[in-house]
């Protein structure tokens, strides 16, 4: 597809209808939005940093056709709560996953991640692992830094995590949001429409205070490297990694460090795909997705 063209196939859905399909619950003592529907197997769905779970709405009636989904705005996203006395962590994002599931008694799952949703699934891994438990069947991931030293953080990404970060975040506006977003995008170019309501999900709820807190994962990925690269090199869960190599954060170079860590790696590669191939190219992502997450491990 050349650059300029739209992509066909699904559709994103309207942010009025997502969250008006959706419903609240407290966790903490803070409100957290969730969205759950379809039926069968389960699928846990974690989307990424910016934004929220809205980036799985392309998807979202073709996975519900075939497993009961279940996906949430991780705090500090979204439409959940963006508290600015809390201590965001992704062992935090983690405690609040395995929340959701006690709270729709789920035993085993299925699991897709997408970037900062990428670390979670690991911790979540890591857990299982340490538990000597098994409640994870399979993982999907999508873009996302799974080896710190392969992430080429966005220039933004690395002035929020700078002490100049609190200054940054409080100038950040719509202009500056659509020029870092259409630098991580592929060949199929994201939409007005789209960018407008990502970066509605960012401010929503006094969103810019806490981007300093949420981009304290870069560190904390260094920090918890072994305790999470470990859990996808050592893991016995199937998993399959979906990548837009065109993603200049986490495309085809952190592919090739993932062949060198990972034995008999499964990975789907889509060319021409940037940093969002969910939102991207949908059908490419459900065409990769789909055969893995239907198999009975």
């Amino acid at each position: 597809m050349a650059r300029g063209e739209r992509r066909t196939g699904l559709a994103m859905m309207s942010l009025e209808a997502w969250r008006a399909g959706g419903s609240t619950f407290e966790w903490r003592g803070h409100h957290i939005f969730e969205k759950v529907d379809g039926r069968g197997d389960v699928l846990l769905l974690i989307h990424g940093f910016p934004t929220a779970s809205w980036d799985w709405s392309t998807v979202w009636p073709e996975l519900c056709a075939r497993f009961r989904v279940i996906t949430f705005d991780m705090i500090g996203f979204g439409f959940s709560a963006k508290p600015r006395c809390f201590e965001y962590s992704i062992r935090a994002q983690a405690d609040l996953c395995e929340a959701v599931l006690a709270r729709h008694d789920v035993g085993r799952y299925r699991l897709v991640a997408h970037d900062y949703g990428v670390t979670v699934a690991q911790e979540l891994l890591a857990r299982q692992r340490d538990r000597g438990a098994s409640a994870i069947d399979r993982v999907g991931l999508l873009n996302g830094a799974l080896f710190p030293e392969t992430h080429r953080a966005a220039l933004t990404q690395r002035l929020l995590a700078s002490p100049l970060g609190p200054i940054v975040a409080r100038l950040s506006s719509y202009r500056t949001f659509t020029a870092t977003m259409r630098r991580i995008w592929g060949s199929h170019p994201v939409s007005d429409e789209e960018l407008r309501a990502m970066w509605q999900l960012v401010i929503e709820g006094g969103g810019r205070a806490v981007l300093p807190a949420l981009i304290g994962y870069m560190e904390e990925r260094r920090r918890e490297r072994q305790r999470w690269v470990g859990a996808i090199v050592h893991t016995k869960v199937p998993v399959r990694l979906v990548n837009g190599l065109d993603d200049p954060i986490s495309g085809a170079h952190m592919v090739a460090r993932y062949r060198e860590l990972v034995a008999s790696p499964d990975i789907a590669e889509l060319r021409g795909v940037g940093h969002y191939p969910q939102v991207e190219a949908p059908d490419q992502v459900m065409r990769a997705l789909l055969p893995f997450l239907e198999r009975t491990s």
